[in-house]
């Protein structure tokens, strides 16, 4: 059902404060879009259940599951609300995508597995979750982190945190290398209006196919806590204009 979502080959991610803000993104974005629920909102799972809900039934189905800024103590609440409610798309740290996996029963949501980019163009460090990344990072290439996100049921690189362009020269070989395996990308934080077009178009033209940007806090009116409406415009008129031909 994903796939309904892209736009020549890209889906926007972005958090929404409340539904009728959900519905204003969604309407923006003629449904190209995934709405970011966050499980460190909820005190249960019964909770988020009940409120995901409702959010599914004004949305299409459009929403993505999240840890809270990769939040590795958050895997798993998502895991469990994805075990009680189907969703599209599952944000999660990268050893806990199998057991997520195993919880959906069900091939159809969308997986990514959060990894972190090192200072070793394409290299990524795998120890995202509540003990491993306590402990000195296991950096491999990701052509390896990869292959065991597929072995694990994943579908999607989550690149965490991106940290806007600051890591250029890393990002454009995970780009390259994404592209290579014919794999999903997901860039994740520091990602704003001002440089959206340039993180899409250096995946793009290194081949990435399905490219999945999270725009979090850069359009969040920090009055009302709503996603700027018109920012997402601005961020979807771009889509419309570098993505896939």
């Amino acid at each position: 059902m994903l796939s309904a979502r892209f736009y020549q080959g890209i889906c926007l991610n972005v958090l929404a404060y409340d539904l009728e803000n959900a519905k204003a993104i969604y309407q923006a974005t003629d449904g190209h879009v995934l709405i970011g629920l966050l499980s460190t909102n909820y005190q249960t799972v019964e909770e988020a259940v009940e409120d995901i809900t409702k959010y599914k039934e004004e949305l299409g189905g459009a929403i993505s599951i999240g840890l809270g800024a990769g939040d590795p103590h958050q895997w798993q609440m998502v895991a469990e609300i994805c075990r009680a409610i189907h969703v599209e798309h599952v944000n999660q740290v990268f050893p806990a995508v199998g057991y997520t996996r195993a919880c959906l029963n069900d091939e159809t949501p969308f997986i990514n597995g959060l990894v972190q980019p090192a200072d070793k163009p394409g290299y990524v460090n795998i120890k995202t979750g509540p003990l491993s990344s306590q402990q000195a990072p296991a950096e491999i290439h990701l052509a390896s982190a990869i292959s065991l996100i597929k072995d694990m049921g994943g579908n999607s690189v989550k690149l965490f945190p991106l940290n806007g362009l600051q890591m250029r020269k890393q990002y454009e070989e995970i780009a390259r290398i994404c592209a290579r395996e014919h794999f999903p990308l997901e860039p994740t934080g520091g990602i704003t209006v001002q440089n959206f077009a340039e993180v899409v178009a250096i995946a793009l033209e290194a081949g990435v196919q399905t490219i999945i940007p999270h725009v979090y806090s850069s359009i969040i009116d920090k009055t009302t806590g709503k996603t700027r409406v018109e920012d997402v415009k601005k961020l979807y008129d771009i889509i419309k204009r570098v993505g896939i031909t």
